[in-house]
């Protein structure tokens, strides 16, 4: 399996944090089981050729799509050969890119052509090389920020405080916000509540924690990451991948962050 990870242009970097390459063209009919793990983050998804994933309902996910946040663990499949293109966004940005609140898309995946009248989606089947797919892409949502002309600088800027670890309290403060206030915001560009946001983002700052250091002890990484106690930290950790952290580490094998391969 290969894994490619690359920059945007300079013009879409308020947007999007990275556009992405997976790909597995072994010749067996090996099914192959991937964990997505709620992360904070929203994305537009292209899958290029030749095998379609199957969700946990044995749908097939669509060919092009964007997915808003979501706040559970979901599973996927596919059999055989795959290549996926992504480009990860910022957490506030689908309301700018599509102009529709964004809770509206979460926990979905929404075909492109649902959302927008002018779908890329046979430009980029007709395109040959990676790197002109991601121009089609690039291209795409540089049209869609130059239409739409709509950002809101508050819901980036709490995205940003939260994602440090702030807490609501902290953030009503900086933002000089009420709880009413921050949370209908939050709601419409980030697609979820402050407090959910929150959990997530301190959830994922644990996995990091747990990817990068040798964990021998996960009282004291509850602590670090101010859960009341291990308990609490491991029941957290059980909602977002379904499994112990002992478990995870054992049976994930991560090449694109937060879409693990899960091992039987």
């Amino acid at each position: 399996m290969h894994f490619q990870k690359i920059l945007p242009n300079p013009l879409l970097q308020e947007y999007v944090q990275y556009f992405w390459v997976l790909e597995d063209f072994m010749e067996n009919k090996e099914v192959k089981n991937f964990k997505i793990l709620p992360d904070g983050i929203p994305a537009l998804i292209f899958q290029d050729t030749p095998n379609h994933f199957i969700n946990s309902t044995n749908l097939k996910v669509p060919k092009l799509y964007v997915y808003g946040q979501f706040t559970q663990y979901t599973d996927q499949r596919v059999e055989g050969g795959f290549r996926i293109i992504g480009a990860y966004l910022t957490p506030a940005s689908l309301k700018t890119l599509f102009h529709i609140d964004a809770f509206e898309l979460s926990n979905q995946n929404i075909p492109l052509e649902d959302l927008v009248s002018n779908s890329i989606l046979e430009a980029l089947v007709n395109a040959i090389s990676i790197e002109e797919k991601l121009q089609i892409i690039s291209a795409f949502l540089l049209q869609r920020i130059q239409e739409v002309k709509y950002t809101n600088q508050k819901a980036q800027f709490a995205s940003i405080l939260l994602q440090r670890g702030k807490t609501l309290k902290e953030v009503q403060q900086e933002m000089n916000m009420t709880e009413r206030s921050l949370e209908r915001l939050t709601k419409q560009h980030i697609g979820m509540s402050p407090k959910m946001f929150s959990r997530i983002m301190r959830f994922q700052h644990s996995l990091d924690l747990l990817r990068n250091i040798e964990i021998k002890n996960f009282t004291d990484l509850a602590y670090r990451q101010e859960y009341f106690d291990q308990s609490h930290f491991i029941r957290e950790f059980k909602e977002f991948t379904g499994y112990s952290p002992k478990h995870f580490l054992l049976r994930s094998e991560e090449r694109l962050t937060n879409f693990p391969e899960w091992k039987k």
